[in-house]
């Protein structure tokens, strides 16, 4: 059974900084796509980032290029997205995501498992 579960998520002030982290289990994946979405309060899922599991090419969206960094550590199976310089625009409910697609995929009806969320809130 796959499970991606996400953690450190809270509240920052703007221009502040989290980690989170997302522990994959259940199935080895190495052929896919790790991404992290985002979903404010009436918005749609968007795409944030996405990192192919083995090899480290990464992409971006273009309101985190320069703020936000993915990276994956094999050993530990995780995945992390690292967000510095925070706006209140970042805030959502963050997911990571694993998918069989390409490292530019930004549509989360390409992804095929899903964490639960964690909740990141930035006050201006």
């Amino acid at each position: 059974q796959v499970q991606l579960a996400e953690s450190g998520g809270g509240l920052v002030q703007a221009g502040g900084s989290l980690r989170l982290s997302c522990a994959a289990s259940g199935r080895r994946f190495s052929s896919y796509v790790m991404g992290w979405f985002r979903q404010a309060p009436g918005k749609e899922r968007e795409f944030v980032a996405a990192i192919a599991w083995s090899v480290d090419i990464t992409y971006y969206v273009d309101s985190v290029k320069g703020r936000f960094t993915i990276s994956r550590d094999k050993d530990k199976n995780t995945v992390y997205l690292q967000m510095n310089s925070l706006k209140p625009e970042d805030t959502a409910v963050y997911y990571c995501a694993a998918g069989r697609v390409l490292v530019t995929s930004t549509r989360p009806s390409d992804y095929e498992y899903w964490g639960q969320g964690t909740q990141v809130t930035v006050s201006s």
